[in-house]
């Protein structure tokens, strides 16, 4: 109900600011569980992906976000998105795990691959944890790209700017293999972010952008 409320009335003012141009819509299903894979370019990722989507969507999103913007914070609790602790191994597992209660609801979930916003609008190296869900759940991944969305709201700035943005979405990818193999997990997640990379047309960093971050 609160989803509803937030989505009727953000909407029409996110579209009358930022105009943002949707493909592949069509590819998100009317029914049935999906994991919505995408690029982080800005905090407000959380806040543009779920509008344009026809059904709600849980998202995934840091800690940090719910003490930051107060405006940020209040959409996120007010769409159900689920606090991470990415310092914490214990409570990444715990958010995986009610994903999947998520999924197996015949839900919509969201997560960035990347574990953060790239810091430079390159696309790095994913992190597995999407793998898992795909493969522990057999939900398809729908790999997403969004455009322009870091010129919104630029790191370091607390106002958004008028820009307008793009959001691409890929066809269903299925994936097979052993959740428990780190082998098939790398190699699912890879697949995911080449399909990322495509739609972003993004340059590729085989690193993890939190590493470079903390040698920052």
């Amino acid at each position: 109900m609160i989803y509803r409320a937030a989505k009727i009335i953000s909407v029409p003012v996110m579209r009358a600011l930022w105009r943002p141009r949707v493909e592949g819509r069509e590819h998100v299903p009317t029914h049935g569980p999906a994991i919505l894979a995408s690029n982080h370019l800005s905090i407000l990722d959380s806040f543009f992906l779920p509008a344009v989507l026809p059904r709600d969507m849980t998202f995934v999103a840091k800690k940090e976000y719910f003490t930051g913007n107060r405006l940020t914070a209040l959409w996120m609790r007010a769409t159900g998105t689920m606090e991470i602790d990415r310092q914490n191994a214990a409570a990444a597992q715990a958010m995986l795990d009610a994903a999947v209660d998520v999924l197996k609801s015949g839900e919509l979930f969201g997560i960035y691959p990347e574990g953060t916003r790239s810091p430079d609008g390159r696309l790095y190296r994913g992190k597995i944890g999407v793998a898992w869900l795909a493969l522990t759940t057999g939900a398809p991944v729908l790999p997403v790209a969004m455009l322009d969305t870091e010129k919104v709201l630029p790191p370091g700035t607390s106002v958004p700017r008028i820009h307008r943005i793009g959001i691409r979405i890929g066809e269903p990818m299925l994936f097979t293999g052993d959740a428990a193999s780190a082998r098939d997990r790398r190699q699912v997640t890879d697949e995911v972010m080449e399909a990322i990379r495509r739609l972003s047309g993004q340059e590729y960093v085989p690193r993890y952008a939190s590493s470079l971050k903390d040698a920052g």
